[in-house]
């Protein structure tokens, strides 16, 4: 699977930190609602357990960190990173309100760099953000789940996928092409990606979001 089969992104990482910025406040209506079951089903493929230490990458309005909270329970701890000060503003006020701020560390910042010492989770979770890379950056935040995770930890991983590459694929790709700005993601080949970085996929649900492939994943560090 050549790499140029992906779209590129062509948008700054100053400009989408801006996006969705903007977008932080009305997120949940616009995207939460459609994403919700496939978040729920990675959620619940990665069984985040008591006592675990889970890093979510991409976490936005914090709609995730809630539930990995309550997984790894008082005992455990949960990481996020994300780009955008609006959607981190956001997210810790969903913790606050949940009473679950103590147990979550959030961080400023962008996932191709974590700022995270090596072998340092259990678990990685990440939905609808792999695919907000450009194409070459792929491998190196794989890389770096890699690096942060121990031996034997768990990666979860909810994405658009390219799989069949059907009619509703080449639109989104079409609208991604010429409308950047609203469409700053693309389809992915999710489970070859997480596969040539070196993870084994052992869990895998093939999911449909109005007729686009998305893939829900569970993989391991070999």
């Amino acid at each position: 699977m050549p790499d140029n089969s992906i779209l590129r992104v062509h948008r700054t990482k100053a400009e989408a930190q801006v996006s969705y910025d903007r977008m932080s406040r009305w997120y949940d209506l616009l995207a939460g609602i459609a994403e919700r079951r496939y978040k729920t089903a990675g959620l619940e493929m990665l069984a985040a357990q008591p006592g675990e230490r889970v890093l979510e990458i991409g976490f936005g309005t914090g709609a995730c960190l809630l539930p990995l909270a309550e997984g790894v329970g008082t005992s455990g701890k949960v990481a996020g990173i994300d780009l955008s000060p609006g959607m981190l503003a956001v997210a810790e006020r969903k913790l606050e309100k949940a009473g679950l701020r103590e147990r979550v560390e959030l961080t400023l910042g962008d996932a191709a760099r974590l700022p995270f010492p090596n072998a340092a989770f259990d678990a990685v979770y990440t939905s609808f953000t792999l695919e907000l890379f450009d194409t070459p950056e792929i491998p190196v935040v794989l890389a770096g789940i890699l690096r942060v995770l121990r031996p034997g930890g768990r990666l979860g991983v909810a994405a658009m996928s390219k799989r069949g590459g059907g009619l509703i694929v080449r639109l989104y790709e079409w609208f991604h092409r010429n409308f950047e700005a609203y469409a700053d993601c693309r389809p992915i080949y999710t489970r070859q990606s997480l596969e040539q970085a070196g993870f084994e996929v052992t869990a895998e649900r093939q999911m449909s979001m109005f007729g686009l492939p998305v893939d829900v994943l569970l993989s391991v560090k070999a």
